[in-house]
């Protein structure tokens, strides 16, 4: 049987932590930060972690354990 690949746009957009979180940035610091307050900005700069079953179809996608 051959070997599952990683899909190439799942690696550029998530990384997964040691313990096996998946991690996402936010949308919104592209452009127009002029009109954005600096809390929001702050708050906009944090990756989110991502749970539950979607969690588990990265994973996947991105060719890792689903032990974790």
């Amino acid at each position: 049987m051959p070997k599952q690949k990683t899909r190439k746009s799942v690696i550029r957009r998530f990384r997964i932590t040691k313990t096996g979180k998946v991690l996402r940035r936010q949308a919104g610091m592209r452009h127009l930060k002029g009109r954005k307050s600096q809390k929001r900005l702050s708050g906009l700069k944090k990756m989110k972690t991502i749970k539950g079953f979607y969690a588990k179809k990265l994973r996947k996608a991105l060719g890792k354990s689903l032990k974790k």
